[in-house]
């Protein structure tokens, strides 16, 4: 992928030049201090082998009460300043604390004095002596040389783990740039989306990137399944009120003498609808937020429904029966409860040509059961499932699926179930 500016840095390359820097600084710094140590171990024999023979030679001197001759032919005794070597006479003088000296010529000299008589010298010339000094170009050599090569190798192996290291991200790159958002469902956030590095390298850091990404897309993707229900739950749950509206006012065109009565049933049904639209407006948010249940009769309730949906009863030798066992508590939030019982008492009075629709509560849990046709086999195991539904079914098959879902909000167990003894259809819903 490119960046959007059209630079792409690659941390890959970054990764390389700076481990190339880090070990092109530390094999310089490790040969000045390899040069240097050869220099200093050079020079630690030199001065070891000017005292050795400066003591020697005070010691015959205590002994003898004269100095001898050096026993080195490069070195010599002499009593005074003035004696000093030209080469170094001077800076001897300025400097009387120095012990290493450079000459012309590459001549190279090393003072001792002795501290218990002074103006007496002992002055070594050691250029014989000297090994690094001829060799320091060759040793300088080596260094570069083995420096460059360790850079080299180490370039090598940087971009051995650059492309390691990198892998992982490109890999991620790749997963999360396939996902299509347009086409994201509630399927996808069931499961992870393809990342085959999170299996092979679990808890590290481009595995915790991945799982928030993963979290990421996943809340997009049930977003995107919440705005997508919503528009299909509305089309349904309103179009039933619609149709009331619109009935009324047909009512009311052919008799004027009930005009109080239809406005009072489009009146009804504008309610209804905006309590609809608030219930599903909440199903469309966080459906994982708190719901603010609060203890309601279920009773008063459970008639409304029955009273909104009586239309679809006309004609039909149906009778309703409400058990006094409906007049209980239920933790629920009102308009939700309303919906849900909207949708499966319209759907019992709608199926149901004779016979009979009850209510009851049993251990705390409300019973429906109507005469109708039953569910048919081959829906009977995901009626509740979204656009699922029955031959004899002129709806689009959400119905159900709204209210196991506001049930689910609610913390509400809705079970939907065809007895095989009889024919009809039973519905349970466990209350709190």
């Amino acid at each position: 992928m490119k960046h959007p500016n059209g630079k792409f840095h690659s941390l890959s390359r970054r990764i390389i030049w700076r481990f190339c820097l880090f070990t092109l600084v530390i094999s310089s710094v490790y040969g000045l201090i390899t040069l240097s140590l050869m220099y200093n171990i050079e020079d630690s024999f030199i001065e070891r082998g000017v005292a050795q023979e400066a003591e020697y030679l005070k010691a015959q001197f205590n002994s003898t009460g004269r100095w001898p001759s050096p026993r080195a032919t490069d070195m010599q005794l002499v009593f005074s300043d003035s004696e000093l070597p030209e080469d170094i006479k001077a800076l001897a003088i300025e400097e009387p604390y120095r012990k290493e000296f450079f000459g012309p010529n590459g001549l190279h000299y090393h003072l001792y004095r002795f501290s218990d008589y002074p103006e007496t010298y002992l002055v070594a010339e050691v250029s014989e002596q000297l090994l690094v000094r001829p060799i320091r170009g060759g040793v300088i050599q080596f260094l570069v040389i083995s420096t460059a090569t360790v850079t080299v190798l180490a370039c090598f192996i940087a971009w051995l783990i650059g492309r390691r290291t990198t892998r992982p991200l490109n890999e991620l790159a790749s997963a999360v740039d396939g996902v299509d958002i347009t086409t994201l469902s509630k399927e996808f956030a069931q499961q992870r989306f393809s990342y085959s590095n999170v299996n092979h390298s679990p808890n590290n850091e481009v595995d915790i990137l991945a799982r928030a990404f993963d979290r990421t897309l996943k809340r997009i993707a049930l977003a995107m399944e919440r705005e997508q229900s919503f528009t299909r739950d509305v089309s349904h749950e309103l179009r039933t009120l619609l149709a009331v509206i619109k009935n009324a006012v047909e009512v009311a065109q052919l008799n004027a003498n009930s005009d109080q009565r239809v406005l009072e049933r489009i009146a009804n049904a504008a309610e209804q609808m905006e309590k609809t639209v608030e219930t599903l407006l909440m199903l469309a948010r966080e459906e994982h937020t708190p719901s603010r249940s609060t203890p309601v009769p279920l009773m008063p309730i459970l008639e409304q429904a029955v009273l909104d949906n009586r239309l679809l009863l006309d004609g039909k030798p149906v009778e309703v029966e409400i058990d006094d066992s409906c007049n209980t508590q239920v933790l629920a939030e009102p308009n939700v409860l309303k919906v849900i019982l909207d949708n499966i008492v319209s759907n019992a009075f709608k199926y149901t040509l004779q016979g009979c629709v009850s209510f009851t509560v049993q251990n705390g849990t409300l019973h429906l059961k109507d005469t109708g046709p039953g569910l048919q086999e081959d829906i009977a195991n995901s009626v509740t499932q979204r656009g699922v539904k029955g031959e004899q079914s002129t709806g689009l098959g959400f119905g159900l699926s709204i209210v196991k879902r506001l049930c689910e909000h609610q913390g509400l167990a809705l079970t939907v179930l065809s007895p095989s003894d009889d024919a009809g259809t039973e519905i349970t819903l466990r209350l709190h």
